[in-house]
Protein backbone atom coordinates (compact mmCIF):
# COMPACT_ATOMS: atom_id res chain seq x y z
CA UNK A 1 0.00 0.00 0.00
CA UNK A 2 1.49 3.08 -0.65
CA UNK A 3 2.79 5.39 1.76
CA UNK A 4 0.97 8.18 1.44
CA UNK A 5 -2.43 6.54 1.57
CA UNK A 6 -1.41 5.21 4.87
CA UNK A 7 -0.43 8.68 6.12
CA UNK A 8 -3.93 9.66 5.20
CA UNK A 9 -5.54 6.89 7.27
CA UNK A 10 -5.65 8.27 10.60
CA UNK A 11 -7.01 5.88 12.63
CA UNK A 12 -8.47 8.34 15.48
CA UNK A 13 -10.92 9.51 12.47
CA UNK A 14 -14.28 9.20 11.59
CA UNK A 15 -14.64 7.74 8.09
CA UNK A 16 -17.72 7.55 5.95
CA UNK A 17 -18.03 6.06 2.44
CA UNK A 18 -21.33 4.88 0.39
CA UNK A 19 -21.29 0.87 0.93
CA UNK A 20 -23.64 0.47 -2.35
CA UNK A 21 -22.99 0.50 -5.77
CA UNK A 22 -22.86 4.01 -7.19
CA UNK A 23 -25.64 4.57 -9.49
CA UNK A 24 -29.65 4.88 -9.32
CA UNK A 25 -30.97 2.82 -7.32
CA UNK A 26 -33.97 1.85 -4.77
CA UNK A 27 -31.40 2.71 -1.77
CA UNK A 28 -28.07 3.46 -0.73
CA UNK A 29 -26.14 2.77 2.25
CA UNK A 30 -23.66 5.26 3.45
CA UNK A 31 -21.55 3.85 6.56
CA UNK A 32 -19.40 5.52 9.11
CA UNK A 33 -17.04 4.36 11.81
CA UNK A 34 -14.81 6.00 14.27
CA UNK A 35 -15.61 7.54 17.52
CA UNK A 36 -17.38 10.60 16.98
CA UNK A 37 -20.10 8.63 14.30
CA UNK A 38 -23.25 8.81 16.54
CA UNK A 39 -22.03 12.82 17.04
CA UNK A 40 -21.87 13.52 13.11
CA UNK A 41 -24.78 11.91 12.28
CA UNK A 42 -26.95 12.98 15.31
CA UNK A 43 -26.51 16.53 14.05
CA UNK A 44 -28.11 16.07 10.49
CA UNK A 45 -30.85 13.19 12.05
CA UNK A 46 -33.99 14.61 13.56
CA UNK A 47 -35.31 11.39 15.27
CA UNK A 48 -33.91 9.31 18.50
CA UNK A 49 -31.25 10.21 20.45
CA UNK A 50 -28.73 7.43 18.57
CA UNK A 51 -26.07 7.81 21.68
CA UNK A 52 -28.17 5.84 23.79
CA UNK A 53 -29.52 3.47 21.81
CA UNK A 54 -28.81 -0.17 21.74
CA UNK A 55 -26.21 -1.51 19.78
CA UNK A 56 -27.50 -3.29 16.49
CA UNK A 57 -30.68 -1.22 16.92
CA UNK A 58 -32.35 0.08 13.79
CA UNK A 59 -33.90 3.30 14.02
CA UNK A 60 -36.39 5.81 11.59
CA UNK A 61 -36.12 9.60 11.08
CA UNK A 62 -35.23 12.45 8.57
CA UNK A 63 -32.24 13.75 7.54
CA UNK A 64 -31.60 17.66 7.28
CA UNK A 65 -29.15 19.82 5.59
CA UNK A 66 -29.42 23.11 7.15
CA UNK A 67 -33.19 24.00 7.52
CA UNK A 68 -34.29 21.82 4.84
CA UNK A 69 -35.27 18.28 4.66
CA UNK A 70 -33.30 16.27 2.53
CA UNK A 71 -34.65 12.33 3.07
CA UNK A 72 -35.98 9.93 5.10
CA UNK A 73 -33.75 7.44 6.38
CA UNK A 74 -33.52 4.01 8.29
CA UNK A 75 -30.28 4.64 10.65
CA UNK A 76 -28.90 1.79 11.69
CA UNK A 77 -26.36 1.32 15.49
CA UNK A 78 -23.62 -0.25 15.66
CA UNK A 79 -21.86 -0.19 19.37
CA UNK A 80 -17.78 -1.01 19.49
CA UNK A 81 -16.48 -2.94 19.70
CA UNK A 82 -19.87 -4.97 18.29
CA UNK A 83 -18.93 -4.18 14.96
CA UNK A 84 -16.99 -4.82 11.97
CA UNK A 85 -14.93 -2.36 12.54
CA UNK A 86 -14.93 -2.58 16.10
CA UNK A 87 -15.74 1.18 16.30
CA UNK A 88 -18.62 2.72 16.73
CA UNK A 89 -20.28 2.53 13.57
CA UNK A 90 -23.44 4.15 11.63
CA UNK A 91 -25.01 2.81 8.53
CA UNK A 92 -27.93 5.03 7.19
CA UNK A 93 -29.87 3.61 4.30
CA UNK A 94 -31.40 6.18 2.20
CA UNK A 95 -33.41 6.48 -1.10
CA UNK A 96 -31.39 5.60 -4.17
CA UNK A 97 -30.97 9.03 -5.50
CA UNK A 98 -27.34 10.50 -6.68
CA UNK A 99 -28.57 13.54 -5.26
CA UNK A 100 -29.92 12.93 -1.60
CA UNK A 101 -26.83 10.05 -1.68
CA UNK A 102 -23.97 13.11 -2.25
CA UNK A 103 -25.84 16.02 -0.45
CA UNK A 104 -25.90 13.83 2.75
CA UNK A 105 -22.61 12.81 2.22
CA UNK A 106 -21.28 16.20 1.57
CA UNK A 107 -23.26 17.30 5.06
CA UNK A 108 -21.64 14.66 6.70
CA UNK A 109 -17.74 15.55 5.46
CA UNK A 110 -18.54 19.22 6.64
CA UNK A 111 -19.62 17.78 9.97
CA UNK A 112 -16.41 16.34 10.59
CA UNK A 113 -16.15 12.87 8.99
CA UNK A 114 -13.73 12.00 6.24
CA UNK A 115 -14.16 10.53 3.06
CA UNK A 116 -12.90 6.58 3.56
CA UNK A 117 -9.49 5.35 1.60
CA UNK A 118 -10.35 2.23 -0.34
CA UNK A 119 -10.11 -0.66 2.15
CA UNK A 120 -10.18 1.74 4.93
CA UNK A 121 -13.11 -0.08 6.90
CA UNK A 122 -11.45 -3.20 6.58
CA UNK A 123 -8.07 -2.26 7.49
CA UNK A 124 -9.45 -0.69 10.85
CA UNK A 125 -11.25 -4.19 11.18
CA UNK A 126 -7.97 -6.06 11.14
CA UNK A 127 -5.78 -3.45 12.86
CA UNK A 128 -8.31 -3.34 15.58
CA UNK A 129 -7.99 -6.94 15.70
CA UNK A 130 -11.56 -7.98 14.08
CA UNK A 131 -9.80 -10.39 11.91
CA UNK A 132 -5.45 -11.96 10.83
CA UNK A 133 -4.43 -10.46 7.47
CA UNK A 134 -5.58 -14.22 5.73
CA UNK A 135 -8.77 -13.24 6.68
CA UNK A 136 -8.94 -9.47 5.88
CA UNK A 137 -8.06 -10.29 2.30
CA UNK A 138 -10.53 -13.11 1.77
CA UNK A 139 -13.08 -9.98 2.73
CA UNK A 140 -12.23 -8.60 -0.65
CA UNK A 141 -12.23 -12.09 -2.35
CA UNK A 142 -15.42 -13.07 -1.24
CA UNK A 143 -16.78 -9.52 -2.72
CA UNK A 144 -15.27 -10.33 -5.69
CA UNK A 145 -16.35 -14.07 -6.44
CA UNK A 146 -18.73 -14.92 -9.86
CA UNK A 147 -18.87 -18.55 -9.17
CA UNK A 148 -20.19 -20.87 -6.48
CA UNK A 149 -16.23 -22.62 -5.47
CA UNK A 150 -14.85 -18.99 -5.75
CA UNK A 151 -17.48 -18.27 -2.74
CA UNK A 152 -17.10 -21.08 -1.02
CA UNK A 153 -13.03 -20.45 -0.88
CA UNK A 154 -13.14 -17.07 0.09
CA UNK A 155 -15.93 -17.78 2.77
CA UNK A 156 -13.62 -20.23 4.58
CA UNK A 157 -10.66 -18.62 4.74
CA UNK A 158 -12.74 -15.51 5.54
CA UNK A 159 -13.98 -18.43 8.73
CA UNK A 160 -10.08 -18.71 9.65
CA UNK A 161 -9.51 -21.70 7.36
CA UNK A 162 -5.61 -20.79 6.32
CA UNK A 163 -5.48 -18.99 10.01
CA UNK A 164 -5.80 -21.59 11.78
CA UNK A 165 -3.70 -24.32 9.92
CA UNK A 166 -0.60 -21.56 10.27
CA UNK A 167 -1.40 -20.81 14.14
CA UNK A 168 -1.23 -24.88 14.61
CA UNK A 169 1.90 -25.53 12.92
CA UNK A 170 3.02 -22.28 14.66
CA UNK A 171 2.46 -23.53 17.92
CA UNK A 172 3.79 -26.73 17.11
CA UNK A 173 6.69 -25.61 16.27
CA UNK A 174 7.27 -23.15 19.26
CA UNK A 175 6.45 -25.95 21.55
CA UNK A 176 9.69 -27.93 19.70
CA UNK A 177 11.91 -24.87 19.49
CA UNK A 178 11.23 -24.90 23.43
CA UNK A 179 12.10 -28.43 24.22
CA UNK A 180 15.18 -28.15 21.29
CA UNK A 181 16.41 -24.77 24.02
CA UNK A 182 15.82 -26.33 26.63
CA UNK A 183 18.08 -29.08 26.20
CA UNK A 184 21.25 -26.33 25.24
CA UNK A 185 20.93 -25.27 28.80
CA UNK A 186 21.29 -28.54 30.27
CA UNK A 187 23.82 -29.84 27.22
CA UNK A 188 26.29 -31.12 29.66
CA UNK A 189 23.44 -32.95 31.76
CA UNK A 190 23.05 -35.47 28.71
CA UNK A 191 19.34 -35.38 28.82
CA UNK A 192 17.25 -35.60 25.67
CA UNK A 193 13.93 -33.31 26.02
CA UNK A 194 13.44 -33.42 22.43
CA UNK A 195 12.68 -36.42 20.81
CA UNK A 196 14.62 -36.83 17.88
CA UNK A 197 12.22 -38.91 15.62
CA UNK A 198 8.87 -37.05 16.79
CA UNK A 199 10.98 -33.76 15.27
CA UNK A 200 11.38 -35.15 11.94
CA UNK A 201 7.61 -36.26 11.88
CA UNK A 202 6.59 -32.95 12.82
CA UNK A 203 9.15 -31.70 10.29
CA UNK A 204 7.46 -34.13 7.49
CA UNK A 205 3.97 -33.06 8.75
CA UNK A 206 4.68 -29.19 8.16
CA UNK A 207 6.78 -29.53 5.05
CA UNK A 208 2.76 -31.47 3.77
CA UNK A 209 0.97 -28.69 5.02
CA UNK A 210 2.93 -26.20 3.59
CA UNK A 211 2.51 -28.27 -0.05
CA UNK A 212 -1.09 -28.54 0.83
CA UNK A 213 -1.00 -24.83 0.83
CA UNK A 214 0.61 -24.17 -1.86
CA UNK A 215 -1.70 -26.12 -4.29
CA UNK A 216 -4.50 -24.60 -2.37
CA UNK A 217 -3.06 -20.91 -2.99
CA UNK A 218 -2.81 -22.41 -6.82
CA UNK A 219 -6.37 -23.80 -6.71
CA UNK A 220 -7.92 -20.57 -5.54
CA UNK A 221 -5.93 -18.35 -7.84
CA UNK A 222 -7.93 -20.70 -10.36
CA UNK A 223 -11.32 -20.71 -8.90
CA UNK A 224 -10.93 -17.33 -8.21
CA UNK A 225 -9.77 -16.05 -11.66
CA UNK A 226 -10.95 -18.64 -14.08
CA UNK A 227 -9.53 -21.80 -15.07
CA UNK A 228 -7.59 -21.26 -18.23
CA UNK A 229 -8.97 -23.57 -20.45
CA UNK A 230 -6.98 -23.73 -24.14
CA UNK A 231 -8.28 -24.88 -27.43
CA UNK A 232 -5.29 -25.78 -29.31
CA UNK A 233 -5.20 -27.81 -32.72
CA UNK A 234 -4.62 -27.62 -36.32
CA UNK A 235 -6.36 -24.65 -38.26
CA UNK A 236 -9.73 -25.72 -39.25
CA UNK A 237 -10.14 -28.50 -36.38
CA UNK A 238 -13.02 -26.54 -35.17
CA UNK A 239 -11.57 -24.55 -32.61
CA UNK A 240 -13.33 -21.44 -32.92
CA UNK A 241 -17.22 -23.31 -33.53
CA UNK A 242 -16.23 -24.81 -30.17
CA UNK A 243 -15.85 -22.13 -28.47
CA UNK A 244 -19.24 -20.29 -30.20
CA UNK A 245 -21.32 -23.36 -29.36
CA UNK A 246 -19.97 -23.59 -25.02
CA UNK A 247 -20.80 -20.08 -24.83
CA UNK A 248 -24.05 -20.11 -27.10
CA UNK A 249 -22.71 -17.11 -28.72
CA UNK A 250 -21.05 -15.71 -32.13
CA UNK A 251 -17.36 -14.92 -30.03
CA UNK A 252 -15.04 -15.88 -33.08
CA UNK A 253 -15.32 -15.45 -36.51
CA UNK A 254 -16.03 -19.09 -38.21
CA UNK A 255 -14.42 -19.28 -42.00
CA UNK A 256 -13.12 -22.20 -43.93
CA UNK A 257 -10.35 -20.72 -44.62
CA UNK A 258 -7.39 -21.75 -42.46
CA UNK A 259 -5.35 -19.49 -40.06
CA UNK A 260 -8.63 -16.80 -39.65
CA UNK A 261 -7.69 -17.04 -36.22
CA UNK A 262 -4.46 -15.13 -35.41
CA UNK A 263 -4.77 -14.13 -31.57
CA UNK A 264 -6.04 -15.46 -28.26
CA UNK A 265 -9.49 -15.20 -27.56
CA UNK A 266 -10.86 -15.65 -24.30
CA UNK A 267 -14.57 -15.89 -22.67
CA UNK A 268 -15.66 -16.69 -19.07
CA UNK A 269 -18.22 -19.92 -18.44
CA UNK A 270 -19.82 -20.89 -15.52
CA UNK A 271 -20.36 -24.53 -15.49
CA UNK A 272 -21.60 -26.24 -12.32
CA UNK A 273 -20.57 -23.37 -10.18
CA UNK A 274 -16.83 -23.25 -11.53
CA UNK A 275 -15.59 -20.36 -13.77
CA UNK A 276 -13.70 -21.36 -16.68
CA UNK A 277 -12.03 -18.93 -18.85
CA UNK A 278 -11.66 -20.67 -22.90
CA UNK A 279 -8.75 -19.50 -24.81
CA UNK A 280 -9.49 -20.11 -28.51
CA UNK A 281 -6.24 -20.13 -30.24
CA UNK A 282 -4.46 -19.62 -33.59
CA UNK A 283 -4.07 -23.36 -35.05
CA UNK A 284 -0.77 -25.02 -35.05
CA UNK A 285 1.59 -25.22 -38.27
CA UNK A 286 4.36 -24.20 -39.83
CA UNK A 287 3.79 -20.47 -40.18
CA UNK A 288 3.32 -18.59 -43.44
CA UNK A 289 3.86 -15.37 -42.74
CA UNK A 290 5.04 -13.15 -40.01
CA UNK A 291 1.65 -12.49 -37.82
CA UNK A 292 0.49 -15.98 -38.02
CA UNK A 293 4.28 -17.10 -36.73
CA UNK A 294 3.60 -14.88 -33.55
CA UNK A 295 -0.42 -16.30 -33.36
CA UNK A 296 1.10 -19.75 -33.32
CA UNK A 297 3.59 -18.76 -30.42
CA UNK A 298 0.95 -17.34 -28.41
CA UNK A 299 -1.06 -20.37 -28.71
CA UNK A 300 2.12 -22.24 -27.13
CA UNK A 301 2.57 -19.68 -24.51
CA UNK A 302 -1.22 -20.37 -23.87
CA UNK A 303 -0.98 -24.01 -23.64
CA UNK A 304 2.12 -23.61 -21.25
CA UNK A 305 0.05 -21.37 -18.79
CA UNK A 306 -3.01 -23.63 -19.42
Amino acid sequence: MPKLLLQNMKPTDTIVALSTPPGIGALAVLRLSGSSAFDIVQKIFVGKNLSVQSSHTVHFGKLIDGDEEVDEAVVTVYKAPRSYTKENVVELSLHGSPYIVQRVLDALIRLGARSAEPGEFTMRAFLNGRFDLAQAEAVADLIASNSAASHKLALNQLRGGVSNKIKQLREELIHFASLLELELDFAEEDVEFANRDQLNTLLDRILATVREMLDAFRLGNALKNGVATVIAGRPNAGKSTLLNALVDDERAIVSAIPGTTRDTIEEMLNLNGILFRLVDTAGIREAEDEIERIGVSRTMRAVQQS
